[in-house]
């Protein structure tokens, strides 16, 4: 129902016209790709380019359909990166062809992905016409969201890859199933909140300048922390533990509004992530390789290794101001470069402009998603709406900063960037949610 007063436009031309600009970016990387290696395009370049716009078209008709009065600029920020993801995986895949390494060839599988995604993007937008229902769902939510935590530990389906046993295996396929704990955590952080700010946000003692909250109320906080380090402990998945703990704290803080909660998050994770650095194993190895990654004892160590990390910024170096071109570089020396160093792929073929352009996309994505929340009159849609965006801005940060030797390397992937089909699943369903609560 439009609102009463002023006529206003419900952003659905605007959203085509951007959705145009952010086809060019991705079928621009299929066709330069393709010209620069082959002069011509390739069968599966069309196969692929094509597609993506099919889905493009489809996602625009379903928005103006079952979300006429949402956001209009989430919805082309998701595609132009989903677009540029699936240029650069191709445009990999074609230097993998050339070199006859066949096991890295993932372009087909990921546009397999975008479609599941896509198709779970249009039934959220169908299904859930009101956002609020989900907070009758919250302990389902949190109850779902631990027990995908630890599908992983199961004997017959959980595998361990790369040290990390945060796998399942199903048949032919494999999954990440944390990927979808952090959108149902993400609604239970939500609905929890908003139900008992009022009691985490009675002020206890004053220390200095700040009113600490009461001790009673610090369950909740000690719970979290708690999944996070076994989740860090038992699974060794650095990335999974810091965006799970990460998420609770920003969330807490918004909902009530006290920096002591901040801090407090603080005092918990400096000590725990000391612990992990020193008597972990896993941990150890990624600091190491952070801190002293131009070692050659530790470049050329079995494990944990700094090879990966030190020819990724080799290779972005080699990129420069302006990037070597699409398809010119040699982004397929750095090991994983369609997926953890899909960052380190784009640093060097796009150069330091394109690098700063990526950024500001989700830049723009994420502030779209506050943007929604600011506006939302209703407390558990604002809490939900931040938390959906922070875990987008979280993930941006660790996985950037773990590239560009700012922060150790975590092992989560760019959103809507690198190949991995539970996190591009989990990203379509959280734009869905945000389209709706912008709607």
């Amino acid at each position: 129902i439009q609102p009463a007063g002023a006529a206003r436009h419900s952003g659905r031309w605007a959203e085509a016209v951007l959705l145009g600009f952010a086809l060019v970016l991705g079928l621009g990387g299929f066709v330069l790709t393709a010209l620069n290696r082959t002069g011509s395009s390739p069968a599966q370049t069309v196969m692929l380019g094509g597609a993506f716009l099919g889905l493009t078209v489809l996602m625009h008709l379903w928005v103006r359909y079952t979300a006429p009065w949402a956001d209009p600029v989430l919805l082309p920020a998701a595609v132009a990166l989903n677009g540029l993801g699936l240029a650069m995986i191709q445009r990999l895949d074609l230097a993998y062809e050339a070199n006859e390494q066949w096991q890295f060839y993932v372009g087909s599988k990921q546009l397999i992905w975008t479609l599941l995604g896509v198709i779970l993007f249009c039934a959220v937008l169908f299904l859930l016409r009101d956002y609020r229902r989900l907070r009758r769902w919250d302990r389902w939510a949190m109850w779902s969201g631990l027990v995908f935590l630890v599908l992983p530990f199961l004997p017959f389906i959980g595998q361990s890859i790369n040290g990390a046993r945060i796998w399942i295996r199903i048949g032919p396929m494999s999954f990440q199933p944390a990927e979808l704990s952090k959108v149902l955590l993400a609604v239970f952080f939500a609905s929890y909140l908003v139900a008992n700010r009022d009691n985490l946000a009675l002020a206890g003692r004053k220390v200095l300048w700040m009113s600490l909250p009461r001790a009673r109320h610090l369950g909740p906080l000690f719970i979290v922390w708690g999944v996070s380090i076994c989740v860090l402990v038992l699974q060794k998945d650095l990335g999974s533990s810091v965006l799970l703990f990460g998420l609770f704290v920003v969330v807490l803080y918004v909902a009530t509004d006290r920096p002591s909660w901040l801090l407090i998050g603080a005092a918990l994770f400096i000590p725990a992530a000391w612990f992990a650095a020193t008597h972990i194993s896993h941990v150890q190895q990624r600091v190491s390789g952070w801190l002293d990654a131009m070692d050659p004892a530790v470049y050329g160590a079995e494990y944990g290794s700094s090879q990966q990390l030190v020819t990724g910024l080799f290779g972005m170096a080699s990129g420069g101001l302006l990037g070597t071109g699409w398809g010119k570089g040699y982004p397929n020396l750095v090991p994983f470069a369609n997926s953890d160093f899909i960052i380190a792929s784009f640093g060097e073929e796009l150069g330091l402009m394109g690098m700063l352009a990526l950024l500001m996309l989700y830049l723009i994505l994420i502030e779209r998603g506050l943007r929604t929340a600011v506006h939302l009159r209703e407390g558990f849609g604002k809490l939900l709406a931040v938390s959906l965006s922070f875990t987008i801005a979280l993930q941006v940060f660790v996985v950037v900063g773990g590239v560009t030797r700012l922060i150790p390397l975590t092992g989560l992937t760019t959103p809507f960037l690198a190949y991995g089909g539970s996190s591009l699943v989990a990203n379509w369903i959280i734009l869905a949610l945000l389209v709706r609560l912008s709607d």
